[in-house]
């Protein structure tokens, strides 16, 4: 007996976009590896997509609108946490004969497809095809930017004898990845090197896309001046520009 992806691109007949010279597999592959010639997409990528797809045909059977944009909305709302929103939705469905929790059963999670792809597959992703690392250069260029901003700050409101001891003050810029499931941070060239954020969550996610995906939704730079910290506070809180001024470079 095939998953549950097997199960329902059979019962669907879903089929790869485009070309009729690939399989859907081979798709779900190709994306998934980058080997499309595209930036190789992540299991929640390729897990929407897929559900989406479900989701057109289940509508199909219907006669319920199916467009794109009509279908993203809906889908959100399917998996979303609004519960207000689910409930009109769920009304509206089921005027037109779709029960919305046998929707939610034909959709699989992130860790179906992982399982379909790197188990019923066995797919590989090579994580060391890169063959530069300008996402760590382009991090550090930003934190040195970020670094020589906040000391230009600290200079001028040294000029203004708004901060004491402003211009001997060290600055420390950080960038640090936050786990999404816990209060875990480290800094973002650890989370490199060692190819996760959070070792107990790890699991949650393919190792090298947990890093990038916890980069992109909680990238942070911490701003330091050591001896300084409580005037910089209070600083900032009176003038929220000094703030972006800081930031502004990192990103």
């Amino acid at each position: 007996m095939g998953c549950k992806v097997e199960t329902l691109a059979d019962r669907y007949d879903l089929t790869a976009p485009g070309s009729g010279d690939h399989s859907l597999d081979e798709y779900l592959v190709a994306r998934w590896t980058g080997r499309d010639g595209r930036s190789a997409d992540g299991y929640k990528s390729l897990t929407e997509w897929f559900n989406k797809r479900v989701l057109k045909e289940l509508y199909a059977e219907v006669d319920r609108e199916t467009l794109g944009v009509h279908l993203d909305r809906e889908y959100e709302l399917i998996t979303g946490d609004d519960d207000v929103a689910y409930d009109e939705l769920a009304a509206a469905l089921a005027a037109d004969g779709l029960d919305v929790e046998r929707i939610e059963n034909e959709l699989i999670s992130w860790s179906t497809m992982r399982h379909h792809l790197k188990g019923c597959l066995e797919a590989d992703k090579n994580t060391n095809e890169a063959k530069t690392d300008w996402e760590s250069n382009t991090v550090e260029v930003a934190r040195q930017q970020t670094e020589e901003k906040a000391q230009s700050v600290l200079s001028s409101l040294a000029s203004k004898e708004r901060l004491a001891d402003a211009e001997s003050a060290e600055v420390d810029v950080q960038v640090k990845l936050g786990c999404s499931d816990c209060s875990v941070r480290v800094p973002f060239d650890e989370a490199v090197e060692r190819g996760y954020v959070c070792e107990q969550h790890v699991s949650d996610e393919d190792e090298k896309e947990t890093t990038v995906d916890s980069w992109k939704n909680t990238l942070s730079s911490v701003i330091t001046p050591y001896g300084a910290v409580e005037a910089v506070q209070c600083l900032i809180l009176e003038e929220p520009s000094l703030l972006e001024t800081l930031l502004l470079p990192a990103f």
